[in-house]
């Protein structure tokens, strides 16, 4: 391994002994990982919390789904793969995507149309991706991807791979890394479910390890239009400004609940509402600027804390999925307007009220 302090150490070389590589596994990386873990000032302080936040939007792609990429990819190409396919409501299209274009594979993705943000499309056409939307949701789109994989030598490189999860659990290495000890809570968004099950396997594997003496409770958050592990039933046309968790079947939702409950966490539902709140919120007073569905974390942060859900003075780590530059057309439709002014200064100065 370099020594070179410029160098970003890929996520597979960091952490190779807790993963399912050897030697004969082409290492296909964009230097993942090693996201910072930021304390959130001032949040921690009007929540009377240790609050910390997880930028997994500054993984290559701008978002947490690299971390599962590197793995499936590079495991893809050592099983002689030439193709990779994904249903995507629109992070996995990008990181599938650019992986797929770093190892000289085929990328084939499925969209719900009309329901990606256009940040993501955007990354999965760039990268050479063939794009297909599809007149349904995104259960429809990944129905469709088993049954092409069925048939077709292609790798399916969505969390119900097994290798995706695997990578994933590296937030919760890097976060007790950080901290020296597991948080006492952890904050997640959950949408297909595959990143609070990797988070859960990761904190387990580092504490049966030694790595960290406790674990943290486990507390998901879904978007209340598309809550099918809070509501009990699958939801069949699930709707939520947060594109990233709109998701009403989730592919390890059995998963998710059992990492709450072994954990003595919960999964439950905040509103559109309060998720845009918070993504404002935690732009405005951490200068942090994430995705919608990132901010479920934060949401479901505030409104535990209110309802006195945490001990006073414990660590909780929020994770933030995504980068905000992944919708922007959220932020611009969801923020102030934009005054016009002549260029005058004298009417310029009044209109700013300096």
């Amino acid at each position: 391994m370099s020594s070179n302090p410029l160098r970003r150490v890929p996520l597979i070389e960091r952490y190779r002994p807790f993963l399912p590589v050897s030697e004969k596994t082409p290492v296909i990386s964009l230097a993942e990982g090693s996201t910072p873990l930021l304390k959130a000032n001032r949040l921690s302080e009007r929540l009377g919390l240790n609050v910390f936040l997880k930028l997994e939007g500054l993984n290559p792609t701008g978002s947490f789904k690299d971390r599962g990429m590197t793995i499936a990819v590079s495991k893809g190409a050592e099983e002689g793969a030439t193709a990779v396919i994904c249903a995507s409501t629109g992070n996995t299209s990008a990181a599938a995507a650019a992986y797929a274009s770093r190892a000289g594979m085929r990328c084939i993705v499925i969209i719900p149309k009309g329901k990606i943000a256009a940040g993501k499309l955007a990354q999965a056409l760039t990268h050479g991706a063939r794009v297909l939307a599809v007149d349904g949701n995104f259960d429809q789109a990944l129905d469709l991807v088993r049954r092409i994989v069925e048939n077709y030598p292609v790798q399916l490189v969505n969390s119900i791979n097994p290798y995706r999860i695997e990578g994933q659990k590296t937030g919760a290495f890097e976060i007790v890394d950080a901290l020296g000890e597991a948080p006492d809570y952890l904050c997640i968004p959950v949408g297909n479910a595959g990143n609070i099950t990797a988070y859960w396997k990761g904190f387990r594997e580092y504490h049966d390890a030694g790595k960290c003496s406790s674990l943290p409770r486990m507390t998901g958050f879904q978007a209340a239009g598309a809550a099918p592990l809070v509501e009990g039933h699958p939801v069949e046309e699930p709707e939520t400004i947060a594109t990233a968790i709109r998701i009403g079947n989730p592919a390890r939702g059995d998963e998710a609940l059992a990492a709450a409950s072994d954990s003595g966490g919960l999964i439950e539902a905040v509103t559109d509402e309060e998720i845009i709140g918070a993504y404002r919120l935690v732009a405005s007073v951490e200068g942090t600027f994430c995705e919608p569905a990132s901010a479920a974390s934060i949401a479901g942060l505030v409104k535990k804390a209110g309802e006195g859900h945490f001990k006073q003075d414990s660590t909780v780590v929020c994770v933030l999925t995504g980068h905000g530059l992944k919708d922007p057309d959220t932020a611009i439709s969801t923020g102030p307007e934009v005054t016009s002014a002549p260029p005058d200064f004298d009417q310029v100065i009044k209109l700013l009220k300096l």
